[in-house]
């Protein structure tokens, strides 16, 4: 399958997912459209920067993994995901943690994606400096979103409850952010060398 090939069928499989996501949502639209806002500011990007800057097709399976993880979110509220229910019923929990998948896919994906961008368009060159770097920036980009939800809830406590997602768990905030960051190390462990020969492909040593 050629580049475009790639390409095209995840921008036709994430954005049908994301239509079905918006049919009918449990809550209310303005919860869905807050669980994937990050999603409608990111494909106008990409669609306009891919002729000229193309990501690897790691980094846009991620992308795609991780919008889906959002619609699925902005669907069913994340605190009623039906994988969150299995999950509690699996291992005994006492709240739906699907809410926590995407936390650490917030981390997973985007340690990759700036990696990527970072080790394309500045001098660094892959090693301790862009790890770090590439960990900093998500968890930097989670601490941003939970100030967000912070202000959101402000604003009106009673209609953004679904967005937040809490549960009733006091350490939401700071156990979502961990995620992040143990999402970024995980990517970094896990996807390095096989990144590492995707940005080989492209002429990035």
């Amino acid at each position: 399958m050629t580049s475009n090939k790639y390409a095209a069928t995840l921008l036709i499989v994430v954005v049908a997912v994301w239509v079905w996501s918006g049919i009918e949502p449990h809550d209310s639209r303005l919860t869905w459209i807050l669980e994937t806002f990050p999603f409608m500011i990111a494909l106008p990007v990409l669609l306009l920067t891919y002729k000229r800057f193309p990501l690897t097709r790691l980094a846009y399976m991620l992308i795609a993994i991780h919008a889906m993880i959002l619609m699925l979110g902005g669907h069913f509220s994340y605190a009623k995901v039906p994988l969150g229910f299995w999950m509690e019923d699996w291992f005994g929990w006492s709240r739906n943690n699907y809410d926590k998948i995407g936390h650490l896919m917030q981390g997973f994906g985007p340690a990759i994606y700036v990696r990527e961008i970072i080790a394309r368009t500045s001098p660094l060159k892959p090693g301790k400096w862009l790890s770090f770097i590439s960990i900093a920036v998500p968890l930097a980009f989670s601490a941003l979103y939970e100030i967000i939800e912070w202000l959101a809830s402000l604003s009106d406590p009673t209609d953004t409850e679904a967005f937040l997602g809490t549960q009733g768990y006091i350490w939401d905030t700071q156990s979502d952010m961990f995620l992040c960051l143990i999402g970024s190390i995980l990517a970094l462990i896990l996807l390095t060398r096989l990144h590492n020969r995707y940005l080989s492909r492209i002429g990035v040593e």
